[in-house]
């Protein structure tokens, strides 16, 4: 395991590894790590447990669906569920996270104090803002939320953020 801080991308449902948002990363952050997952979240999230035990400190962008297994993942050890890694998440970026989906706003966990860094859409009609916002501020006891004029996809919005200091690792 390195001790080494690793970046990674966990793309939305519909999206992958190779999309728009991965691609940008990619092309500040080399070494950014945007794989594929398949599956259900439950399978998802099995893909996700061998990455993260590569390394023991992660900074986390998820966008959408991803947004969701980021926030699982950080989340699920603080309620002692193995597949969660709060210890190793020094920081989550949120993108339009579908926080919303049952399987986590129909259990939310206890408030976690990782840094989270959230954007949303006003113009977002694939996840609700004001559920998402008011799950995230119940959830994520460090958290900074921008409602954003962008829609889903949060195109603009994406080109626009100073990723070298949000994903600073120093």
């Amino acid at each position: 395991m390195s001790d080494v801080v690793g970046r990674i991308f966990l793309h939305g449902l519909e999206s992958s590894g190779h999309g728009f948002k991965a691609k940008l990363l990619r092309s500040i952050f080399p070494a950014m790590l945007t794989p594929d997952f398949r599956g259900t979240l439950e399978e998802r999230m099995e893909q996700l447990t061998p990455i993260m035990a590569e390394r023991q400190s992660w900074i986390i962008v998820g966008s959408s669906f991803g947004g969701l297994m980021g926030a699982l993942g950080a989340a699920a050890a603080a309620g002692g569920d193995a597949r969660g890694h709060p210890q190793q998440v020094r920081k989550l970026v949120l993108l339009a996270p579908a926080l919303t989906r049952p399987q986590f706003a129909d259990a939310p966990p206890a408030p976690i104090a990782v840094p989270v860094v959230a954007y949303h859409g006003r113009g977002d009609t694939v996840i609700p803002l004001e559920p998402t916002r008011a799950l995230a501020e119940r959830v994520f006891s460090n958290l900074t939320f921008h409602v954003v004029d962008d829609n889903h996809m949060l195109r603009a919005t994406v080109q626009s953020i100073d990723w070298h200091t949000l994903l600073r690792t120093a």
